[in-house]
């Protein structure tokens, strides 16, 4: 058994990384809550683009939206990875690299683009294949300006044929608990059918309607590439919650038991040293 020193100063260890991960825990509950105020604000917008998307689409020749609709069966897709700059979030990074890895090993095709976002996909990615592209600052300070300039250089290398088409990987926030890893295609773009109860209404728009979906489809991508990236900042601080509250209750528990062995430990020291004492009294009455 070890000494009561020894105890002692494991139980302050575990004391304080009581702390810290308690305030972890509380640091990411904060960030948490901006992130669901933000993907709140832009859900309606994004809906919005995505009905009108819906609408116009179907009036207008497949043929006339300059190539967002078409796809290069010669050349490799893209995927984009999205992930966390820092850990500590539970098995948040590690989904995201299995999904890609899944993703990554083609049957009848040429090997895919890597494009990382967030350094843990990078480095748990990078021993495997050979990253394309790392935009991990994005995270740095997410802002949908800078996430649109990103945009424009994707959308601009897919209409000249670079990739066949663009792929995102990220975890989709449902809860502080459960985040759900998700893939799907963001070009070539898939118009969503439009419901046959649906109201139907007539618009009069100036200019065309080929003109406003070649102005809506670059601005509805972005749109759903942000929501994309916030949605997996919401789901990394809700896994980061989730991890720091069990480790806390883990810390806790064993703060429990080395505190339960310490006071046997110190029980039995003190037993001894009376039986120290008696003894020699004992010795000395004799």
């Amino acid at each position: 058994m070890p000494n009561l020193k020894e105890i002692r100063g494991r139980i302050q260890s575990v004391a304080s990384i009581m702390q810290i991960t308690r305030a972890m825990k509380m640091v990411s509950a904060a960030k948490l809550k901006k992130a669901k105020d933000a993907l709140s604000n832009i859900h309606p917008y994004a809906q919005k683009i995505e009905d009108l998307l819906t609408t116009f689409s179907s009036e207008v020749d497949s043929g006339d939206l300059s190539g967002y609709l078409q796809e290069s069966r010669s050349q490799p897709k893209l995927i984009i990875a999205i992930s966390s700059n820092r850990g500590l979030c539970g098995g948040f990074n590690a989904s995201i690299a299995r999904m890609v890895i899944h993703q990554m090993i083609p049957l009848d095709q040429p090997v895919p683009y890597l494009l990382t976002i967030g350094k843990k996909a990078r480095d748990l990615l990078s021993a495997h294949f050979q990253i394309y592209q790392d935009h991990s600052t994005l995270f740095d300070s997410i802002s949908y300006t800078k996430i649109a300039l990103f945009c424009n250089v994707l959308i601009d290398q897919f209409l000249q044929k670079y990739f066949h088409s663009i792929h995102l990987v990220y975890n989709r926030f449902k809860n502080a608990a459960v985040q759900e890893v998700i893939s799907e295609q963001i070009l070539p773009i898939e118009i969503p059918e439009k419901s046959p109860d649906s109201l139907q209404m007539d618009y009069l728009l100036e200019p065309s309607k080929t003109d406003l979906l070649n102005e809506l489809i670059p601005k509805a991508i972005k749109i759903h590439l942000f929501n994309a990236i916030l949605e997996s900042y919401a789901a990394e601080q809700g896994a980061r919650m989730s991890a720091m509250h069990k480790a806390t209750d883990n810390a806790s528990d064993l703060k429990s038991e080395l505190l339960l062995i310490y006071n046997k430990a110190r029980q039995t020291a003190i037993t001894k040293e009376i039986l120290e004492i008696v003894g020699g009294a004992e010795a000395l009455n004799s």
